[in-house]
């Protein structure tokens, strides 16, 4: 079966890259943008600053800031109308997964029509989106690179996953000096949904050379980076290493996909409001437990990507290994213990699960679980 590969038509990466990027949209002709971030990047002049380049290049901006951390329908509604009322020409997000994931919702809606709750699902648009100019401030998400686009349906209570080819940004941005601010715990968050999207691309069903080539990169950079990175926000060059880190593990889940830590993460996001990088954290060692019996030889490559010596073991110990190696990263960088400090309730699990398998229809675990069985790893998770 043919492999297909999505990605921006052109991502900038480094020291220095918004300036090359403000260049570049300059050079694209266009005018007006509807700048889609959230308050505290205002608060911190981030936002300002780059309104304030963009005009010096003839570029007016209106900036909507109403993203919240998990971006709804109403978000999304309310950015479009900003848009129409400034009669916008492009959108930018500036931010991490959430303004991203909003920006792209605003975008497709804009062109196609409806609300964005009808193009929940794989490929469901016709038209591509308005042109979308994706600038990163995190390492993690890999959104401003990726299709995947996350909202909330504050009605259903759940997390919509838009796998959209129409959605992938016409320019991704990923400067690892904006990324200098972020605190601890958002970078350690942001870090493990990276390893989590490299992990589950690399044990997908749908994995090929290209993406295990990036997944593995991505996971060695992560391991090697994200401790000085939480611990020591100003060192710059674990930034932009964690930049690449996350843009290589998005490479590989945009075109591998995900799995059941996803889907699961999702229903913990959209039923709790919870953060979706500490869940994933928390969900990747047991999903991969329950991927152990079926890729266990996939399982021990992590686990040497990840600095640990596999040369004498079998596949089953070196999965063993990487779980192991997963649980202690994680502690390394302080993430909660366990499901039960975030507030999850034993007694929401049936529902969490079954939401979990219908979002999981369209990725890619190597294994099918049953309902009981999704029941048992967020038990485990607990």
């Amino acid at each position: 079966m043919a492999a297909k590969f999505f990605i921006p038509s052109v991502n900038v990466l480094g020291k220095g890259a918004v300036d090359d990027a403000i260049g570049d949209i300059k050079t694209l002709g266009f005018k007006r943008a509807l700048i889609v971030t959230d308050k505290p990047l205002v608060k911190i002049g981030l936002v300002g600053e780059v309104a304030e380049k963009l005009g010096q290049n003839g570029i007016t901006s209106t900036v909507f800031d109403g993203v919240q951390p998990n971006p709804t329908v109403g978000n999304v509604e309310a950015g479009l109308a900003l848009l129409k009322a400034n009669q916008c020409d492009f959108v930018i997000s500036l931010g991490g997964g959430s303004p991203h994931d909003c920006a792209k919702g605003i975008a497709l809606v804009a062109t196609n029509g409806g609300s964005i709750k009808d193009y929940e699902g794989l490929d469901q648009s016709a038209k591509p989106q308005l042109p979308l100019v994706a600038i990163n401030t995190t390492a993690g998400t890999a959104s401003e690179m990726t299709r995947f686009c996350i909202i909330t349906d504050e009605a259903r209570h759940i997390k919509m996953a838009i796998v959209d080819k129409h959605t992938t940004p016409l320019l991704s941005v990923n400067d690892p000096e904006l990324m200098l601010k972020k605190p601890a715990s958002l970078t350690a968050a942001t870090g493990m949904d990276a390893l989590t999207h490299a992990v589950e691309a690399y044990v997908s069903i749908a994995a090929n050379p290209i993406t295990d080539a990036c997944a593995i990169k991505a996971i060695e950079l992560i391991q090697g980076n994200l401790v000085n990175a939480v611990k020591q926000g100003q060192d710059i060059e674990a930034r932009e290493q964690m930049a690449y880190a996350q843009f290589l593990a998005g490479m590989a889940f945009n075109n591998a996909s995900l799995g059941y830590v996803h889907a699961m993460a999702h229903q913990l996001g959209g039923f709790y409001d919870l953060p979706h990088g500490v869940c994933n954290a928390l969900l990747l060692p047991h999903v991969q437990e329950y991927n152990a019996k079926v890729v266990p030889d996939r399982l021990k490559d992590i686990a040497k990507a990840m600095g640990v010596d596999v040369t004498s073991m079998t596949d089953e110990q070196g999965a063993a290994a990487a779980i192991a190696a997963i649980k202690a990263l994680s502690v390394a960088v302080n993430i909660p213990e366990n499901l039960t400090l975030l507030g999850v309730k034993a007694e929401d699990i049936p529902t969490l699960a079954e939401n979990a398998l219908k979002d999981a229809c369209g990725f890619t675990n190597p294994k099918q679980a049953t309902h009981e069985e999704i029941c048992q790893i967020f038990t485990n998770a607990l």
